[in-house]
This record gives structure tokens, sequence and C-alpha cells, in this order.
């Protein structure tokens, strides 16, 4: 194996200090910039690669950002990723992410394991972690920042959208089109607190104009399209009547319209069905169907930006509230 080079190796092949060589590397303002293009010049023909850890352990802080998503089944977090990705840009800070599968206990453990390596920041998703998870984040000392969610009162600060209130819109907007017999397809929802969030909000809406759900077929599973088009069979064999259904998201959505098609049924004259998310899916169906669109991308560049502004100032994130509106399309 070859070894790896050192600071003195860059040192040397510049013609400078060990000092001066680090402090070039550091970025400091005090190298001139002869020096700076030299060292630069100098790592980069050896391959150099800092020890970011042992840096960390001399100044108790890495440059690391905690991420933790539920889930990469579908776009959504993707995209919630590639934000934060483009929000650190040119930060020197470095996102590392751990995903949950929505289990409480497998969260504990990556927020765990994640503050153990002095993060700068850590961006959670949801506003609904249990207690102990809480009394983590509530420790944890650094910017802590929890999105996609802002029903509820968040650790530090949170970025996302009113879930309740996203229900409570396309129950509207259904309504504004003339649907008065509702069902709800959703999935998994005693762990997707956000999907039951927006379930209330549309329950909530319907009442509010007196009308009822006629029926909710829910599923326990992973959501996904093929969840989606047997749970839709399911409710339309027990409830033919219904003129809407509302899922938890687009996948389900989807895999309803997938029935619809099968079974000849005419979407969305005789049956609307909404989604939430806008996944750009949705808009390649043979047939119209309503979502949320929802500004992932902008929320994951929001919760960067909190993170890197907490840190550069040190005014703490505490009480920042950044709050996003989804876009209704009805698709018809």
């Amino acid at each position: 194996m070859k070894k790896r080079k050192t600071l003195s190796d860059v040192a040397a092949a510049a013609g400078v200090s060990k000092m001066t060589a680090s402090r070039a590397l550091r970025g400091a303002g005090d190298v001139s910039r002869s020096s700076l293009e030299k060292v630069g010049r100098a790592a980069k023909e050896l391959g150099y690669v800092g020890n970011h850890l042992a840096m960390s352990l001399a100044s108790q802080r890495s440059d690391l950002i905690g991420v933790v998503v539920p889930s990469l089944m579908n776009i959504v977090f993707a995209e919630v990723l590639s934000g934060i990705a483009e929000g650190l840009e040119g930060s020197g800070m470095q996102p590392v992410f751990g995903v949950t599968e929505y289990d409480p206990d497998r969260e504990y453990e990556i927020i765990r394991n994640m503050l153990s390596w002095n993060p700068a920041g850590l961006i959670i998703t949801g506003l609904d972690q249990p207690h102990d998870t809480l009394r983590l984040l509530e420790n944890a000392d650094i910017p802590v920042v929890q999105i996609m969610d802002v029903d509820g009162t968040p650790v530090d600060a949170c970025v996302g959208l009113s879930q309740k209130a996203a229900g409570e819109a396309m129950a509207d907007a259904m309504i504004a089109k003339g649907r008065r017999r509702f069902g709800f397809v959703g999935s998994d929802l005693d762990k997707d607190t956000r999907a039951r969030k927006r379930f209330t909000g549309f329950e909530a809406a319907l009442s509010a104009k007196g009308l009822a759900l006629v029926a909710a077929q829910t599923g326990n599973g992973v959501s996904s399209v093929k969840a989606g088009r047997d749970l839709t069979a399911q409710i339309l064999q027990d409830h033919p009547e219904l003129d809407c259904i509302y899922y938890s998201n687009d996948d389900l959505a989807v895999g309803g319209a997938f029935h619809c098609i099968a079974a000849g049924i005419d979407v969305p004259g005789k049956l609307v069905l909404a989604g939430f998310n806008g996944l750009d899916l949705v808009e390649s169906l043979p047939v119209k169907i309503a979502t949320s669109r929802t500004p992932r991308r902008e929320i994951g560049k929001a919760a960067a930006d909190i993170v890197l502004t907490s840190d550069r100032d040190r005014s703490g994130s505490d009480g920042k509230r950044t709050e996003f509106r989804p876009e209704i399309i009805t698709g018809f």
C-alpha cells in the first residue's frame, strides 16, 4: 500500500512551513496569495487529503451536517437531500444521511450515532419524535432543523408546510369541484404522522362543510403504487358510490389510477383521485388526477441555510419557522 501523503509533504513541496501549509489549507485570511496558490497546487499534485477527524477533535466539532430522512423509496426525500446538498455547496460542510424507514427506534439510534461525531448541525424529518429522541435533540447544543412539517413545536427551528392545512386545502378544492362522496386511502398512518395530519385536516374541512367521509381504507405496509392499486380495489368494491378518493401520497394515487384504468372507471369524470407531493409521474398518466405540489428542494435548501447562518453568526436557530405552501393541482 502506498503511504498517505501528510501535511509535511505538502509543506515541503510548496516550500513553506508546516504551519503556513496548515493555515493555507484552512483558508486563513492572514496567508499570502502566493502561499495559498503554492500550497493548493502542491496539495492537488500530491493528492493530499486532510484529516478532518483530527481537526474535529481539536475544535470539538466536525464539518458534518447530519440529515435524517424516513425513506428513499420515492423521489420526495431524494429531492430534499439534493436541496440540502445545494444549500451547503461551497460552505465546507459535508452532509451525511441516515434512513429510518419510519422506525422510531432506528431514528433514535441514527441520531445518537450522528451526535457522537460532533456534527455542526442536524436536519431531521418531522416534529413528532418520541420523548427519548427529543431529549437527544434538545441536549445536542448545535443547530437542529426539523423539516417537512410546521404543525407543532420544534426543538430549535422548522422548515416545511402545514400538513393539516394541506389536507384541508385539498378537501376544499374537491368540494368546489362538486364532489360529495369522499373516501380515503392511506398506508402505515401509525408511523407516517405527516400523512395522518393531512387526513385529519381533510376530514375537518369536510365536516366544516357539513360533509362526512364515506369510507377509509388503510394498509400497514410501505406506501407504493401496488399498495395503492390493491387498496383502491378494496374500497371501491365496498363503496362503488364514491366520487372522490383522497390518498396520503401520489404513489398510492397512481396505483389507484391504474386500478381504475383496468376496471374501466372514468377518471376524473365519475371518480376523482387526489394525491399529495406533485410527482412528475402524475403528469405522465393517461388520466388526470389531482395533487398538492410540494417544494421539496426548496425546503432542503432553506434548512441548510438555517444551519449555516446559525453556525456563522452564532445566534442560534431557536424559534425560526419557515413555512411553504403547496400548490393544488386539480388535474381537471
